[in-house]
């Protein structure tokens, strides 16, 4: 699978998760040189709170368009050190 943004691929892996409709990337898939930490979380009932990286591509920023649980609970342990994208980061095959 890859993730493509602003005409750069992303990440690209063939370890990745599927879970809830998203591909989980591993952050080894990852190129991390577009991913910028925010400051913004959100919390699943299940799976913990999330943790949200800006996409910047060419000095473009996607705002929280890939997230990832640094501290899953046991029910998603399986998603640890892993990154999902949404907001037309486009995930293919």
């Amino acid at each position: 699978m890859k993730a493509s943004w602003n005409n750069q691929i992303i990440a690209d892996s063939n370890d990745w998760i599927e879970l809830e409709s998203n591909i989980y990337f591993p952050l080894t898939g990852v190129k991390q040189q577009y991913l910028v930490p925010s400051t913004t979380t959100t919390a699943c009932p299940w799976k913990g709170i999330a943790h949200y990286y800006d996409v910047v591509v060419d000095g473009s920023t996607n705002k929280d368009a890939a997230w990832y649980y640094p501290e899953p609970k046991a029910a998603a342990e399986n998603i640890k050190n892993y990154v999902a994208f949404w907001r037309e980061v486009e995930v293919m095959d």
